[in-house]
This record gives C-alpha cells, sequence and structure tokens, in this order.
C-alpha cells in the first residue's frame, strides 16, 4: 500500500534511527532546499508511539492541512519527523476521526498479528522472548511462578535487568519514574502488578457498559498484556529523549548556520513531545532559531522543565513560549501513564498518583515561575503569550477517543493549528 501523501507545499522529511542518527540525504536536502524555497517559518512535527511511516504521514498530512488558510501571507514550510517507535496496533491512531472512530472493543490480553510484528521489528534480535511472551499471553497458564517468568521476560525485552541496579545519576532521566526505569516493576510480585493494570483498564473505560470484564487468571492475564505495553512505552520514551537530543537538536543546530533567517517552530505529540523538547538540550550554544514549541498531549513528567527537572531550564533555549496543550480526557495520561509511572518506580498509594507521577498532557507544566494557565478559548482569543511556560486547557476540543487512550490522539484540529502559529507568532 502507497504511503499518504503530505498535501501541503514545501514539505520534508527528518528520519531518525533508534541512536539519533539522520538519514544523511534527507537532512541535506532540507538544509539546501528550506533557504531555496523562501522558507521563512518551518514547522517541524514529530510524531508519538506510531510504528510505521504510513502513520505518521497521515498524521501530518491532517495536522498541517489548516494551515495554508490560516496563515496565507505567510512563507510557510513543513517538516515530518521519522523515528522508529511502535504502538499497539489495538489503539486508535493519532489521526482518527473522532466522528468516525470505531466502537470501543475491550482490552486484549493476546498480541495481534500487527502488533506482534511491530515488537519483532523495533526490538530486533530478540524473536524468541517476543513468541514467548505471544505464547504465554495466548495460553494464560494459571501455575506458580509463570507471571514472574513473563515480568522477566518483558524486562529482556526493553533491556532492563529483573534486579535493579542503584539509579545512575548520570541516566538520561526527565524524573524519577525513568531513573528507576522499568525494574522496580519487576522486583514486585508480577501477578499483583498485572491485577493494578487490569484494574487501571477498569477505570479508563468507566461508562463503557459493553465491555465484559474477566476475573481471576483471566482478569490477571488481561493485565500482563497492559504490563507489556507499559514496558514497551517506557522503551520508547527513553528512545525518543535520545533522537531529540542526539538527532534532531543538532540538525536544528546546522539548519540555524546554513539558514540562520529561518524560524522553527517545534511540535511534537505524545512522545514525540519528549522527542522535541529533548532537541532543545541538543541544540548547538549559538543556535537560537527555535522560536516556539508546542507540546500536544505530552507523555512525559510535568515537572520536565521544572527546577527539579531534567529538562531545566532548557525553555530558555526558545526564542519565544513553550506551550504544553493538555486535556483530562486523556485517559493515557490520567490513568495510565501515572500508574504504570509508580509501577516504575516506588510503592505509593494510588491516592495522589497525579501530582507526583503526572503526565504534562494531562494538567499542563508544573512547578515553574511565572507559568500561566490560560483555556483554549482564551488563547484562541487574545494570543499566546510571547514567551515563558504556557498551559493551555485544550479540552473543549481534546475530548473524544474510546478507552484506555481516551482523547490521548485526538489532536487534529483547527484550534490547535492556530495555537501553533500564536506561539510562533506567525501571522494568521
Amino acid at each position: 500500500m502507497a504511503v499518504p501523501e503530505v498535501h501541503v507545499r514545501p514539505y520534508w522529511e527528518l528520519t531518525f534511527d533508534a541512536d539519533g542518527d539522520p538519514d544523511p540525504a534527507r537532512r541535506d536536502r532540507l538544509l539546501r532546499e528550506v533557504p531555496e524555497r523562501g522558507v521563512r517559518d518551518l514547522v517541524v512535527f514529530a510524531h508519538g508511539w506510531n510504528n510505521d511511516r504510513s502513520i505518521a504521514t497521515r498524521l501530518y498530512d491532517r495536522f498541517f492541512a489548516p494551515f495554508p488558510a490560516l496563515a496565507p501571507g505567510a512563507h510557510l514550510g513543513y517538516v515530518g519527523v521519522l523515528w522508529p517507535s511502535m504502538r499497539f496496533t489495538d489503539e486508535p491512531i493519532p489521526d482518527f476521526d473522532p466522528s468516525a472512530a470505531p466502537a470501543a472493543t475491550a482490552p486484549r490480553a493476546t498480541l495481534d498479528k500487527g502488533t506482534r510484528q511491530a515488537l519483532h521489528e523495533v526490538f530486533a534480535g530478540q524473536d524468541s522472548v517476543v513468541d514467548r511472551l505471544a505464547g504465554l499471553l495466548d495460553e494464560r497458564p494459571d501455575r506458580q511462578g509463570v507471571f514472574d517468568e513473563f515480568g522477566g521476560l518483558v524486562a529482556q525485552l526493553v533491556g532492563t535487568p529483573a534486579v535493579a541496579p542503584e539509579a545512575d545519576a548520570d541516566t538520561d532521566a526527565d524524573d524519577a519514574d525513568e531513573r528507576h526505569a522499568a525494574p522496580a516493576m519487576f522486583r514486585k510480585d508480577t501477578r499483583g502488578v498485572c491485577l493494578e493494570f487490569a484494574a487501571a483498564l477498569e477505570e479508563a473505560a468507566q461508562g463503557v457498559a459493553s465491555f465484559h470484564w474477566p476475573g481471576g487468571v483471566a482478569k490477571a492475564w488481561q493485565g500482563a498484556h497492559e504490563l507489556l505495553r507499559q514496558a514497551t512505552y517506557f522503551a520508547m520514551k527513553k528512545r525518543a529523549g535520545k533522537v531529540g537530543k542526539e538527532g534532531l537538536g543538532p540538525a536544528l543546530g546546522r539548519l540555524a548556520h546554513d539558514a540562520p533567517d529561518v524560524r522553527v517552530h517545534l511540535v511534537g505529540h505524545s512522545f514525540g513531545a519528549r522527542l522535541v523538547s529533548f532537541a532543545l538540550a541538543g541544540l548547538p550554544a549559538q543556535a537560537r532559531n527555535v522560536k516556539s514549541v508546542t507540546l500536544l498531549q505530552g507523555a512525559f513528567s510535568h515537572y520536565a522543565f521544572a527546577p527539579q527537572g531534567t529538562l531545566r531550564g532548557q525553555q530558555a533555549r526558545i526564542d519565544g513560549p513553550l506551550v504544553s496543550c493538555y486535556s483530562h480526557f486523556d485517559t493515557a495520561l490520567s490513568v495510565m501513564y501515572p500508574l504504570a509511572s509508580r509501577l516504575a518506580g516506588e510503592d505509593r498509594d494510588i491516592a495522589g498518583l497525579g501530582m507526583r507521577w503526572g503526565a504534562m498532557g494531562f494538567d499542563g507544566i508544573q512547578s515553574v515561575t511565572g507559568a500561566v494557565r490560560p483555556s483554549l478559548a482564551e488563547v484562541l482569543r487574545t494570543g499566546v503569550p510571547a514567551s515563558g511556560c504556557v498551559s493551555v486547557d485544550s479540552a473543549q476540543v481534546v475530548r473524544h477517543g474510546p478507552p484506555p487512550a481516551g482523547a490521548h490522539s485526538d489532536i487534529c484540529h483547527e484550534e490547535l493549528a492556530r495555537v501553533v502559529l500564536g506561539a510562533g507568532r506567525v501571522p494568521h
């Protein structure tokens, strides 16, 4: 099947591997053609946990579609960032149309063909581990030690030791959940962890009466499927930071050198929000071409830019505002993300998980002095502040989607395109 076309022009793609190394031909073409095409404002968008170019391209096509009409006098250019990540194929894709979304279905307890293939591709060289995990989810045995075996295999898959060493002070982390990463999940009673995930799935699907929730061992295996999903997400989260810092940041530095008058506007969805944020840490010291950063349902810590966060102070690398669009309808970030973060770190009662382990896409930027929190209606009416950290409550439009992700991928709206243009002070 042909890859869908992105219809805005001019459009380029930047491709990075898991280590952040770029496709040099695509990077050099961007550096050469951006000044040739007279681009003044370049919008660079990084996808989240999509697992192929086709899905990412569909997202870019839909999100960029309103821009030409909203800013007819601007000299805009567009970039889609492609990086190796994955999505469990039972999830809605990030360009889904809420009006045409399929009915919600109960979470799986087995791996479908597409997800199994994605795991083989993303975790290359671990075919036997993927196949054993898939087999256990198919069989769902109820015997002593089988859940601990499953947890150990998941830890092996994502490159995490079953018994965690002391946290490395030099680790690439944005908060405590990543310093501990997945190990703490696997130091616990794995069956108990799986049951916690199963309970969280039920919480995320409250109000969906058609769901049938199993009990006993079947419920534990449904939670085991979610444990595997969440562990792979943590691996993708770490990868997004590396690709941003080692790949996109230096590429933007070269653009600043070759086309110093081009204004760059970074946009990221989900883990792509983390990618573009870490690109700020990878910018050369002399580069001042990033004029705005807009994070859509960012799947990383809401403390990332706070004094205790790894990205502390990086907002100063932006010659303009850092905008986080968030929505309480995002159950992937309101329920599943904080639970997975807590299980990856330290024992804590479920009450209050949101603040300790919260995600930026659920409640915005936290603990940054001078940050403001307008509604979407306010910024559309009066404009985005010209600098500083801005958390925009986007629940007005980001509100639709089936569980367990909820509205996490409901981002293709003209209103959000207007936020990006407003943040970048692009005439529209």
